[in-house]
């Protein structure tokens, strides 16, 4: 079982709100998921992410792979460790 950490759409139609959520890779988007770690809000003025970092370091611990949106909101915050130099 891989575990990611990705969107999953909430709201109204036109009025998008997002969870970022981990779940197993093979549920569907809006379905189950393990556990909620943030959200992201793209309407506001400046758009809004808010990740609870002890949540998001735990699950990256354990292995959870981060899709390339959600990568890219932990580049912003700083939570992803740098890739080793080989």
């Amino acid at each position: 079982m891989a575990i990611k950490m990705r969107l999953a759409r909430f709201g109204t139609k036109k009025k998008p709100f997002y969870r970022i959520v981990v779940a197993d890779s093979e549920a569907p988007r809006d379905g189950r998921f393990i556990e909620q770690v943030g959200y992201y809000d793209p309407k506001t003025e400046e758009r809004t992410v808010v990740l609870n970092e002890d949540k998001v370091r735990k699950w990256l611990d354990e292995g959870a792979v981060p899709s390339d949106t959600v990568k890219s909101f932990l580049k912003e915050k700083g939570l992803l460790k740098p890739k080793k130099a080989v």
